[in-house]
């Protein structure tokens, strides 16, 4: 096998790499879950090292707002998707590389298809039912992970199930009770998610080479917060009594319950004009109504229906929910009808099919 030399010679003048670890890294595969704020730099550092396979799997389309943060995409990206748009930009920074990209949410088959065929995760996601399968089916399968996570200034990194170290479920064995609220909602600096990203991407690289004298962040918790510029190590134990990692690997069974509800019936923009007897209810936040919104729409954010605070509507009444493109609308969905309202819809595409469709029928009405 023939190593560019010229491209990573940088790094292989590095003792602890040289050519024996490029090699390593040229042998190696990593699949990153989420292509967003923490993805887009652990992706462009992965590929810039030479890993020579990368899997994307992310089921989302590049929006405006994610441009901010998410530093592979640049405006011409928006609409697209984005693990599709993420594969094609780190190949072209390194042709020399393997690019698969999975334009889907990562459930349980997916994780059992996939996780066994790389060799270290990196977690780029934001809600804890994927983390948790990631953690889980990373043990399943004995693959490292790298976990990341940001809000507002502050931000975190840990590498989990690593040659015996502790997993995720030691640390947050469930999903706490008070609400997590998302960037989303609380917002968060761009170049932490920048940072923490970059970690995720040097811990995966450390991993591959395996440099006997180097201390990775397994059993260890490296918190950071950008206001202060202070950094914390926090230790982290294996738990004995763990459900997962102390348990026989066969025996774990893979759960999941999925962010946006599968089983929401869709309506498409049309719906609006022909039909009048439905509440029309926008889950954007406010931020995102005031930048345009249909009216006669009613505005009550996702956050307020995670967080308990639902409005009064009859449970009969029929009820068209929309976000942005269509995705929070789902989750919305999901959450209404746990809570008995059964004739529950999501509006395709969102608010900006709809902004689209206005724009077609004022250009026929024109001609």
């Amino acid at each position: 096998m023939d190593i560019d030399t010229s491209r990573y010679q940088r790094q292989m003048s590095l003792p602890e790499i040289g050519e024996r670890g490029q090699k390593k890294l040229f042998l190696s595969s990593a699949l990153c879950i989420g292509a967003g704020g923490l993805g887009s730099p652990a992706l462009l550092y992965l590929a810039a090292a030479g890993v020579g396979r990368i899997g994307i799997i992310d089921f989302d389309r590049v929006d405006e707002s994610n441009l901010q943060r998410q530093v592979l995409f640049s405006t011409e990206d928006i609409g697209k998707q984005k693990a599709q748009s993420a594969a094609e930009k780190i190949k072209k920074l390194n042709p020399t590389i393997k690019v698969e990209y999975y334009d889907q949410e990562l459930d349980i088959e997916k994780a059992k298809d996939l996780f066994p065929s790389y060799d270290v995760i990196l977690d780029g996601t934001d809600n804890f039912e994927t983390k948790f399968l990631i953690n889980d089916a990373a043990v399943k399968f004995d693959k490292p992970w790298v976990y990341g996570a940001i809000q507002e200034f502050d931000g975190q990194v840990s590498v989990f199930n690593h040659k015996g170290g502790p997993c995720y479920r030691c640390l947050q064995n469930e999903k706490p009770k008070s609400r997590i609220k998302s960037c989303a909602e609380n917002g968060v600096i761009g170049a932490v998610a920048g940072i923490i990203g970059v970690v995720q991407a040097l811990q995966a690289i450390q991993i591959i080479i395996d440099y006997p004298e180097w201390e990775l962040l397994a059993g260890k918790i490296w918190t950071l917060d950008t206001r202060t510029m202070q950094t914390r190590m926090l230790t982290l134990k294996k738990n004995l009594a763990c459900q997962i990692c102390s348990a026989d690997k066969d025996s774990i069974i893979l759960r999941y319950a999925h962010t946006a509800c599968d089983t929401v019936v869709e309506v498409p923009v049309t719906t609006l004009t022909h039909r009048s007897n439905y509440t029309l209810i926008d889950v954007r936040e406010e931020i995102e109504w005031q930048k345009g919104h249909i009216e006669g729409a009613i505005l009550w954010p996702l956050s307020k229906l995670q967080a308990g605070d639902l409005p009064d509507i009859p449970k009969t009444r029929d009820i068209i929910l929309l976000c942005q493109r269509g995705i929070r609308s789902k989750q919305a969905a999901h959450i209404l009808k746990g809570h008995g309202l059964t004739n529950v819809f999501s509006l395709t595409g969102g608010y900006e099919a709809w902004e689209n469709n206005q724009q077609n029928i004022s250009g026929l009405r024109n001609e």
